[in-house]
């Protein structure tokens, strides 16, 4: 499987894939805010900005995947999806486990020179409630869905790191 992952991440299409796995998923996000008018929180925003930093981690891995460049990516890959999991998680306690002592923040906070919240308010901006149920889907709930989908891209990440790591040639003579 390794030797399967090594040979995938030298490709472009899996690269365009992993890109388009995000872009599916913020469409997705984009069309219950604006279509089912359902109002992101701001664990929802901070989750769509580490889904975006995985398509950023698909976009240096497209652009040359056959050299070192997409060890540049490999990271940034396993730090978005780590990020996006802890996220989800915080997000999924707070649903669980209601307390008005554990919330999430009423502003998103972006760094000065980043206001995405204030470049693109359609997708960064928050007004929405944590603590509320927004949407099922086969008995999960939004927060849920995201704690499965950013553990599989940080097991797929990590699978790949290490079939880059790994001298794949004595691990297939063994």
């Amino acid at each position: 499987m390794l030797n399967f992952l090594n040979i995938c991440s030298k490709t472009r299409k899996s690269w365009v894939l992993l890109i388009f796995t995000v872009v599916i998923l913020e469409l997705i996000a984009l069309y219950l805010q604006h279509i089912v008018l359902i109002k992101p929180c701001v664990l929802c925003v901070y989750q769509r900005c580490a889904l975006c930093g995985i398509g950023i981690a698909g976009l240096i891995g497209t652009i040359a995947p056959f050299t070192p460049l997409r060890f540049f990516s490999i990271p940034i890959w396993i730090y978005s999806a780590w990020k996006g999991l802890l996220l989800a998680k915080e997000y999924t306690d707070i649903q669980l486990h209601p307390s008005p002592f554990f919330m999430c923040d009423l502003f998103v906070q972006f760094p000065h020179w980043l206001p995405l919240n204030k470049w693109w308010p359609s997708m960064f901006d928050a007004d929405g409630d944590c603590a509320g149920y927004k949407w099922y889907f086969l008995s999960l709930e939004i927060s849920q869905w995201m704690l499965i989908i950013f553990a599989n891209y940080l097991i797929i990440a990590i699978l790949v790191s290490l079939s880059q790591i790994i001298d794949l040639k004595k691990w297939n003579n063994k």
